[in-house]
């Protein structure tokens, strides 16, 4: 910015395996989201190497990186970004199209993801028929119909009251271990941290601690 070098990210190590829920967890401007952008190939590490089934992200192009997105990964938003003027069936079809999947091939999938995630008699209704927490199932919907090996979801509760965010944690995280998915959340809500095999707390950019919660549910297992 200017004259000013800022450093979001810096000197980082991690390790992410298929089937396992990680938390990103940090207060607002501790780089949480830079990381999660960088690993979803959104930004490019102007140092270092983001590495997936060995090859690196950052020698890939525009065009090689939006393949990545469309074969790989799944997107969970805060604000559920989900088109206006397309219905629920049409927003969960989109990961579809883009992969060139065959109209009736993927409206079958998509029917069959908005029942899954309890909104199978509103696949007609557009978003603004639908409650925050049924626009965050849609989007949790399109997240998970290309059956992608990551999802990344960036505060998918920001904007659920407590009783809903328990039910999208309880969806997210029931979905992902079903498939084994790697599903990445990034939040600075402890509670939700819960949820994770491994939470990566990080605070100006650095990696401040990694707690394996699944360890520790081994453990205390163990003792009863």
């Amino acid at each position: 910015m200017g004259d000013e070098h800022i450093v979001a990210i810096e000197d980082i190590s991690l390790t992410f395996e298929l089937g396992k829920i990680y938390c990103l967890l940090g207060t607002s401007g501790s780089g949480k989201s830079t990381l999660l952008n960088l690993l979803a190939g959104l930004e490019k590490p102007t140092a270092g190497s983001i590495l997936f089934k060995g090859k690196p992200l950052e020698a890939l192009n525009e065009t090689q990186l939006a393949l990545y997105r469309q074969r790989y990964v799944g997107f969970v938003f805060q604000s559920y970004n989900l088109l206006a003027t397309l219905s629920a069936l049409e927003n969960v079809t989109l990961p579809l199209i883009f992969r060139k999947v065959p109209k009736r091939k993927r409206i079958k999938a998509a029917r069959a993801m908005l029942k899954a995630v309890g909104l199978g008699n509103r696949h007609k209704h557009k978003p603004s028929e639908l409650s925050g927490g049924q626009q965050q199932r849609v989007s949790i919907a399109r997240a998970f119909v290309n059956d992608p090996q990551i999802i990344f979801a960036d505060e998918p509760t920001g904007n659920l009251d407590t009783r809903t965010t328990i039910e999208m944690m309880d969806l997210i995280t029931g979905i992902a271990r079903e498939r084994n998915q790697t599903l990445v959340i990034v939040t600075h809500d402890m509670e939700i941290s819960q949820y994770a095999d491994q939470v990566i707390s990080i605070r100006d950019g650095l990696v401040e601690s990694v707690i394996d919660n699944e360890e520790m549910r081994s453990d205390t297992n163990e003792e009863d």
